[in-house]
C-alpha cells in the first residue's frame, strides 16, 4: 500500500504549446471564469435574498451554483495563471488536491440533477401532496447525500490513482489533473484503475439520468393528461431549463468518460473537458436565469433596491 512514486511535480501540457495562443485563451477563459463567478455567485445571492424563492426548486438550484462554483474553481484559476504566468508546474499534492475537488463537485451535480427531477415530479405529478414530499428534512437529505456519494467517488478514484508509480515522464497531456490522463502517465499497472473509473463513472450517470429520465417520463405523461393548454405551458416551462442543463452535462460527460479507450484522441478530451469543466458552470446560471421568470423578476427586485 505504499505509494512509490518518484516524482513530485507534474506539468500541466494545457490546450496548446503555440505561444501566438496564450493570451487569446488567457482572456477567454478569465472572461468566462469571471461570469462563472459572477452568475453563480448572484443566483446565490438572489435565491438567498429573495424570500419568493425559499422553495426546493430555488433550493436545488443555490447548491448547484455552489456546486457549479466548486468544480470549476478547482481548474480554472490554475489553468488562467499557467497561461498568464508560463508556468505550467503543479505540485503533487496540489495535483491530487484538484482531482479530488474537481471528481468530487462534478459527481455531486449528477446527484443534484436527479434530485432537481425528482423535485420536478413531485410538483407536476403530484402537486397536493408537494408540500409533504419536498419537506425541508427530505431537501436537506437529498442534498447531503448528494455531496456523500460525490466525494466518496472522488475519494476512490484519487487513492487508487495516487497509489500508483509515477516513474517516468511528468507531462500530463491536459490542462488539469484529470484521472483518465493521469492513468496514462502512470508506469503502473492501470488496467483495474480503468475499470473503477468505468464501472463508477457509469453508474453514477446512468442511476442518475435513469431517476431523471423516469421522472420525466411521468411529468410528460401528466402533461399530455392536462386539458387546459396554458396549464401545460405553465407545467413545461418549469423543466425547459433543467431538461437543457441535463442534456448538455450528462451529453458531454457520457462522450468524455464512457468511449471505448481505444477511440479516444488526447486533442478531442482536452476539448470536451473544457466545455463541461469550464464552459457549462458559466452556462447553468444562464439557462436558468433567462429562461425562469421568478429569478429575473428576483433579479431586477435585487437591482432596482441596491441602485435606489
Amino acid at each position: 500500500m505504499e505509494n512509490s512514486t518518484e516524482v513530485k511535480e507534474f506539468i500541466l501540457l494545457g490546450l496548446t504549446d503555440d505561444p501566438s495562443f496564450q493570451i487569446s485563451l488567457f482572456l477567454a477563459f478569465l472572461f468566462i471564469y469571471l461570469i462563472t463567478l459572477a452568475g453563480n455567485g448572484g443566483m446565490m445571492l438572489v435565491i438567498c435574498s429573495d424570500s419568493h424563492l425559499h422553495t426546493p426548486m430555488y433550493f436545488f438550484l443555490s447548491n448547484l451554483s455552489f456546486v457549479d462554483l466548486g468544480y470549476s474553481s478547482a481548474v480554472a484559476p490554475k489553468m488562467v495563471a499557467a497561461l498568464q504566468s508560463g508556468n505550467k508546474v503543479i505540485s503533487y499534492n496540489g495535483c491530487a488536491a484538484q482531482s479530488f475537488f474537481f471528481g468530487g463537485f462534478a459527481t455531486v451535480e449528477c446527484y443534484l440533477l436527479a434530485s432537481m427531477a425528482y423535485d420536478r415530479y413531485a410538483a407536476v405529478c403530484r402537486p397536493l401532496h408537494y408540500t409533504t414530499t419536498m419537506t425541508a428534512g427530505m431537501c436537506a437529505l437529498l442534498n447531503i447525500g448528494s455531496h456523500v456519494c460525490g466525494f466518496l467517488n472522488a475519494s476512490i478514484h484519487t487513492a487508487g490513482t495516487f497509489r500508483l508509480s509515477f516513474c517516468g515522464s511528468n507531462e500530463i497531456h491536459h490542462f488539469f489533473c484529470d484521472i483518465p490522463a493521469l492513468l496514462a502517465l502512470s508506469c503502473s499497472d492501470t488496467r483495474i484503475n480503468k475499470l473503477v473509473v468505468f464501472f463508477l463513472v457509469g453508474f453514477n450517470v446512468f442511476s442518475t439520468l435513469l431517476v431523471i429520465l423516469i421522472s420525466y417520463l411521468f411529468i410528460f405523461v401528466t402533461i399530455q393528461r392536462m386539458h387546459s393548454v396554458k396549464g401545460q405551458k405553465k407545467a413545461f416551462s418549469t423543466c425547459a431549463s433543467h431538461l437543457t442543463a441535463v442534456s448538455i452535462f450528462y451529453g458531454t460527460i457520457i462522450f468524455m468518460y464512457l468511449q471505448p479507450s481505444s477511440s479516444q484522441s488526447l486533442d478531442t478530451d482536452k476539448i470536451t473537458s473544457v466545455f463541461y469543466a469550464v464552459v457549462i458552470p458559466m452556462l447553468n446560471p444562464l439557462i436558468y436565469s433567462l429562461r425562469n421568470k421568478e429569478v429575473k423578476t428576483a433579479l431586477w427586485k435585487m437591482f432596482g433596491k441596491y441602485c435606489s
